[in-house]
């Protein structure tokens, strides 16, 4: 089941000890998650949660499915369900697709529960009471036909900007312009057609302006001690710095947590308010001490991994709805944001079927390691990336195979030939063979490394992994592994195969958190335990006398040409399509600019 727990035993914080507590953005449980949702939060999340781990640090990574709201009641209608049901059945999908990727959640569970419903009202009864809530009138659009009030979802009609017919409620898809429902021109209800009126519904509204001067101190003293990435700590500053606004946390809808005041049965808290209070519901349903980890700031480290599109509410609303709870809580520590993954150049899109989804990456065959790396090794960090099916061969081909993977095998089936026959030489006497420069030079790259992954720099840490492999190969090379070297030399043939065999261990642990399949396979050869993450390696781990196991390749070739395949099986032409209309819509998006401020100058003249 999707919410088993990692393992028997409880994970709760060490008194003492450092403790993590990480989490990946909710994802919203109305489509299956493309590889840029992967890579923006659930596969980050991992690649550090493994590392925490290998380091020894006590974690507990939580994630799950975003339920409520009208994405998921607009599916639903799609697919002619209720939302219980497309909730239900979209779950289980995520779930086995981040099963398929390897994911190591500590717990994966879903905002629909009691235990959601209940913390969140808790949460919103106290910014209630602290007066941090008001109830505020607003005009909204409602549809007479089936007598309800359109959420912007349920909206569309002609964009003001560009004219476009089909803009939603909430933002045009053609120039990109975002919207309220009664922005649109000639405005209908997406569920019967008919024309909506306008009509005045009292919502209740979260007065982030008075929490601007705690949420500032905050985000001043977090972003510098956790030293968040800096596409979060920029979108932060400039809300803070435009001035923090009203927003309303209540909606005309049913499907959705119910608000705990009364004339308000008809209403729903707004899933931008308690989405992110799913973490913390989603910790109770693992433990009923869920406590130790949200309410416990002096022992625990909260790390959060999101795409830019979630900043805000990461690092304004939430933060601000604890501290106006006035309630203790462990609050943001470090904020881990990505910018977007493209798709040859496009968009991801389902419905046109255009890029890589979750549950289709299997189709290729490539092993969800090597989709792992290059996601990772792509990993849009300070800018917009994107994933191309020539580069992602030629990483499998140059990177993997002919690198970490050549290295892996030469030394092993060496280490199985008759030289050896399986078991590790007493390089310890060879010790006019210390390769200490060698060895220091591991070492220099194994500091890097550490500190490269404490500071959550996730692509660069495995650059220096494959480094390190690199550097391996060339050690080989500048020893001249061969039968001649364990003829002629054979105590410097012992050292190489000694330190080399002891190198592969090291790797090891410093892949998994990336590949951990690979990691696997490696200490399968080597007939090894898994090594933690060390501060210094010493190069004997594998002792002397050691059987290893035998010789098996990390990575298989792919054929150049299967790229073509794979384009035209996921959506080249769509892609093309996609790009022309996109190239429309900002020479639209242009033109309605432009001509706007010649409205105004004209107006001003």
């Amino acid at each position: 089941m999707a919410e088993e727990p990692h393992s028997c035993k409880t994970i709760l914080p060490k008194p003492g000890e450092r403790n993590i507590l990480i989490t990946s953005a909710l994802l919203y449980v109305n489509n299956v998650p493309h590889l840029g949702n992967l890579i923006g939060s659930v596969l980050s999340a991992d690649v550090f949660s493994r590392y925490c781990r290998g380091r020894g640090i006590n974690i507990f990574y939580v994630c799950g499915t975003d339920e409520y709201g009208t994405t998921s009641e607009a599916r639903a209608l799609v697919e002619n369900c209720t939302p219980q049901e497309l909730c239900d059945k979209y779950h289980v999908i995520h779930a086995s697709v981040y099963k398929w990727f390897n994911i190591d959640f500590n717990i994966f569970g879903r905002t629909t529960t009691k235990l959601q419903t209940d913390i969140t009202q808790d949460v919103f009864l106290k910014l209630n009471h602290n007066g941090f809530l008001k109830e505020r009138m607003t005009t909204q659009l409602y549809c007479q036909h089936h007598d309800s009030f359109l959420a912007d979802r349920f909206v569309e009609g002609e964009c003001p900007v560009c004219g476009y017919v089909d803009a939603r409620g909430d933002q045009c898809d053609f120039c990109g312009q975002l919207l309220d429902p009664t922005d649109l021109d000639n405005p209908r209800c997406k569920i019967d057609g008919a024309t909506p009126v306008t009509k005045d519904t009292k919502h209740i509204f979260l007065e982030l302006d008075k929490l601007q001067p705690e949420i500032q101190n905050f985000f001043e003293q977090s972003a510098g001690k956790g030293a968040w990435s800096s596409n979060g700590k920029d979108i932060t500053t400039a809300w803070l710095k435009e001035g923090l606004k009203p927003r309303s946390i209540t909606r005309d809808m049913k499907w959705g947590t119910a608000v705990p005041l009364g004339n308000y049965e008809d209403k729903v808290i707004y899933p931008w308010f308690d989405a992110c209070i799913g973490y913390v519901s989603i910790t109770a349903r693992y433990t009923d001490h869920w406590e130790q980890w949200w309410r416990n700031p002096e022992e625990v480290q909260l790390y959060q991994f999101i795409g830019k599109d979630n900043v805000a509410f990461h690092s304004v609303i939430f933060p601000g709805s604890q501290i106006g709870s006035r309630d203790t809580w462990t609050k943001l520590h470090h904020l881990s944001t990505t910018e977007y993954l493209t798709y040859e150049g496009g968009k991801f899109s389902k419905s046109r079927g255009v890029g890589v989804f979750g549950d289709s990456a299997q189709q290729t065959g490539v092993p969800s390691d090597v989709w792992r790396y290059y996601l990772l090794s792509h990993r849009p960090e300070t800018s917009d990336s994107e994933f191309n099916w020539d580069t992602f061969i030629a990483s499998n081909n140059n990177l993997l195979l002919k690198n970490l993977g050549n290295f892996v095998s030469r030394v092993v089936k060496f280490a199985n030939s008759k030289h050896f026959n399986n078991i590790v030489p007493n390089y310890a006497d060879s010790s006019e063979y210390l390769f200490e420069t060698w060895k220091d030079e591991i070492n220099i790259l194994l500091m890097q490394y550490i500190k490269t992954l404490d500071a959550v720099k996730l692509r660069a840490g495995l650059s220096i992994v494959l480094q390190m492999s690199q550097k391996g190969n060339i050690f080989l090379q500048s020893n001249s592994l061969d039968n001649k070297l364990a003829e002629n030399e054979p105590s410097k043939c012992v050292a190489v195969i000694g330190f080399a065999i002891n190198l592969i261990h090291l790797l090891a642990s410093l892949i998994a958190p990336y590949m951990p399949q690979t990691a696997k396979s490696m200490n399968t050869q080597l007939h090894a335990d898994p090594l933690p993450i060390l501060d210094y390696w010493n190069a004997d781990s594998i002792k002397p006398g050691h059987e290893i196991g035998k010789a098996a390749y990390l990575f298989s070739p792919i054929k150049p040409e299967k790229g073509q395949e794979w384009r035209e099986m996921f959506g080249s032409e769509e892609v093309k399509k996609v790009k022309e209309e996109e190239a429309t819509r900002k020479a639209a998006k242009k033109a309605a600019r432009k001509a706007g401020k010649s409205s105004l100058k004209e107006a001003k003249e």
